[in-house]
């Protein structure tokens, strides 16, 4: 049985993790506007509508599966930043992920190359290796988003298989801990 859970608030030296609130729609939307940002999940940037869905979900997830994504604010000025999390998208290739959750994480150019991203999912496997029951954790990244495999290598993902999903896309997986 899943358990139920609220959003926790995790900070790190430079981060806060914590639930999406509404008025972080537009900057969240902003962020995934960036040509740098959006290029990686298709030519054209994320709507309005596809974005609130995404934090609808993101706040659902919890409720539902225990985990979600979680809302990324830099400390020094609470200044939305990106969001890193865990969620299921029960995506329509193989391999199925069913249950076992997927990470994801997506930060504003201006943060690509200072460590944010590592020190934001770092703080979420560490909240997922005290509360989660140990299993895999997935992960897909576009072929083409050599940044994000860095990090995922980092963060010990392995690549698995290859797909066609909005494009060429690795499906990665980090195992489970003990």
């Amino acid at each position: 049985m899943t358990k139920q859970r609220s959003a926790p608030l995790l900070e790190t030296e430079r981060l806060r993790l914590r639930a999406w609130r509404k008025e972080d729609f537009r900057p969240y939307h902003e962020i995934m506007r960036e040509p740098a940002v959006h290029r990686h999940f298709g030519p054209e940037p994320m709507g309005q509508e596809e974005c609130w869905r995404r934090i609808c979900a993101a706040n659902g997830g919890w409720t539902m599966a225990g985990f979600g994504t979680l809302a990324v604010e830099r400390r020094s000025d609470s200044r939305l930043v990106g969001n890193v999390g865990l969620f299921n998208a029960w995506r329509e290739f193989e391999p199925q992920f069913g249950d076992e959750p997927e990470m994801g994480w997506i930060m504003a150019t201006d943060t690509h190359g200072t460590g944010l991203a590592y020190e934001a999912c770092r703080a979420v496997l560490d909240w997922a290796e005290v509360e989660l029951a140990p299993t895999p954790i997935w992960a897909i990244i576009a072929t083409a988003n050599e940044a994000s495999f860095r990090l995922a290598d980092k963060l010990g993902f392995e690549r698995v298989t290859e797909v066609d999903y909005h494009g060429p896309t690795a499906v990665l997986r980090r195992p489970a801990w003990s």
